[in-house]
């Protein structure tokens, strides 16, 4: 019988939920369901009905302990990552986490220097779009050179529409103390990711954020960002979970044309000489443009998601081969995130490298005042159908 992973979840939630039903369901042959921890008695009783032989735990610690477990999936709140992620290292066990890779820099700095220091360990993060076969495509162009440099980036990404109920199924959500951010942090860490898997780290931010603007909430609900690139080309970023029906569109204009990702496609606008050179050749035409060949983009078709994710973690612990995404590689996108909220609280761009001192400072009186919410009645949601599906 080949081996499996023997993997323990960390986190009955909405994600350790979906992440179990994928195992269960077989989406994962590599991957043995083998532990389950979680604070809530409840959420583990659910876990034993739907995989009657998983090993429960009242708290992580007891999990990271109890040896049923060589690989561990981390799907807590934010602020839990990096140090569980550091336990279970510290412990010689792999790691993967859900998305963010933590809520600031600090901690995930130090979470990449214990990784560093356990080579012989997996660790991944939960990055399930770079999976989407446009932005892989996507990606694939703009790297390859073939339409040049990036000269704009576009990114109206609005279709995180959250009703009030999401913000009151937990108390920690939507709170400084509890989840340490709101659509940038919660929602955005998929699409920052491929922002700058696909066109890189800017240099310069500036940011305008609305703190519950939509709703009764404490942290962003409402960004808009600009960015600028080491070229001089620009980038501007629109998120919120107030619009209804929303828009995803993200745009990428080249020396040589452009590529928009839209309702799920990938679209190219090749022009047959970059823009230098027509300007520079061109004589007569003072309106003109150079020929522009339009298509759809043909990809392989594949997006499997969590489950990809979980298989390539599953593969890279047992033959060594690559993950779609190393844990070390979260700080990029948390950094953007951070860097943006650095802007819009003290109201000034601000240039990368970040400190990430001044801005554990800043984002450290925001929790000093942070608004205590009653506990709720705890509500488990279905991700299925969701960007984060």
């Amino acid at each position: 019988m080949d081996r499996k992973v023997k993997l323990g979840i960390v986190g009955v939630g909405n994600m350790g939920t979906s992440h179990i039903k994928n195992i269960m369901t077989g989406k994962c042959p590599e991957i043995e369901l083998t532990a389950v921890a979680d604070v809530l008695p409840e959420r583990l009783e659910w876990a034993k009905s739907v995989c009657p032989t998983v090993n429960c735990y009242a708290s992580a610690e007891e999990l990271f302990d109890s040896g049923k477990a060589e690989a561990v999936l981390i799907a807590v709140p934010h602020y839990f990552h990096p140090p569980y992620a550091i336990e279970c290292m510290k412990r010689g066990l792999h790691v993967i986490t859900e998305k963010p890779a933590g809520v600031y820099g600090l901690q995930v700095l130090e979470m990449m220097k214990v990784a560093d220091e356990h080579p012989e360990l997996v660790f991944g993060i939960m990055m399930n779009q770079r999976t989407n076969c446009v932005y892989r495509k996507m990606r694939e162009i703009v790297r390859s050179g073939e339409m040049g440099e990036i000269r704009r980036t576009n990114w109206i990404i609005t279709d995180w529409y959250r009703p009030q109920a999401y913000y009151n199924s937990s108390e920690w959500r939507a709170t400084w103390a509890g989840e340490g951010g709101g659509v940038l942090l919660n929602q955005c860490p998929h699409n920052l990711d491929l922002w700058q898997w696909i066109c890189g780290m800017p240099k310069k931010l500036t940011a305008k954020m609305y703190f519950g603007k939509w709703h009764d909430i404490e942290v962003e609900d409402d960004v808009t960002a600009f960015v600028e690139y080491e070229n001089g080309a620009t980038g501007v970023f629109i998120a919120t979970t107030g619009d209804v029906p929303g828009t995803n569109r993200f745009e990428i204009s080249l020396d040589r044309g452009k590529l928009l990702v839209e309702n799920k496609k990938l679209y190219m606008w090749k022009a047959s000489m970059t823009e230098q050179e027509w300007s520079a050749t061109n004589t007569e035409q003072i309106y003109g443009k150079p020929p522009i060949e339009y298509s759809e983009v043909e990809t392989d078709g594949q997006n499997p998601k969590h489950p990809g994710v979980l298989n390539a973690f599953a593969g890279a612990i047992l033959r060594g081969e690559p993950l779609v995404a190393d844990g070390r590689e979260g700080i990029n996108g948390l950094t953007i995130s951070n860097a943006l909220h650095l802007s819009a609280w003290l109201g000034k761009e601000v240039t990368l490298p970040l400190d990430h001192e001044l801005f554990y400072s800043e984002l450290q009186k925001r929790v000093a005042t942070s608004r205590h919410k009653e506990p709720v009645a705890h509500v488990v949601a279905n991700t299925e159908g969701t960007y984060s599906s």
